[in-house]
């Protein structure tokens, strides 16, 4: 059967995604980080995908360190390592989740 094929697989709210993503997260990820992903997923979840956008990034980094983006190095690393982590965790909302 296709089973494996994408359009074949039930389809999940934003909500369940950013739920099943966020073990992964939990596992992967520093508490730093987890504190912006999980930040970064409430409006993923509210707002819809767009907010994935490598564009939304900089304006995600200041409405949750208060425009200060000095701020954010500080508690998430170089600019390179967020883009990183920003674009890395982004996987998992996509993966496939195994059952309960």
């Amino acid at each position: 059967m296709l089973a494996y094929v994408a359009y074949a697989m039930p389809t999940q709210t934003r909500e369940e995604r950013a739920k099943g993503a966020k073990a992964a997260i939990n596992k992967i990820f520093n508490p730093q980080q987890q504190t912006f992903l999980d930040f970064v997923l409430g409006h993923y979840v509210s707002e819809g995908v767009e907010e994935l956008e490598q564009e939304k990034l900089t304006p995600l980094l200041k409405l949750m360190y208060h425009d200060s983006i000095s701020d954010a190095i500080a508690n998430l690393g170089k600019p390179e390592e967020i883009g990183q982590v920003f674009a890395g965790f982004q996987r998992y909302l996509y993966q496939v989740q195994a059952s309960a």
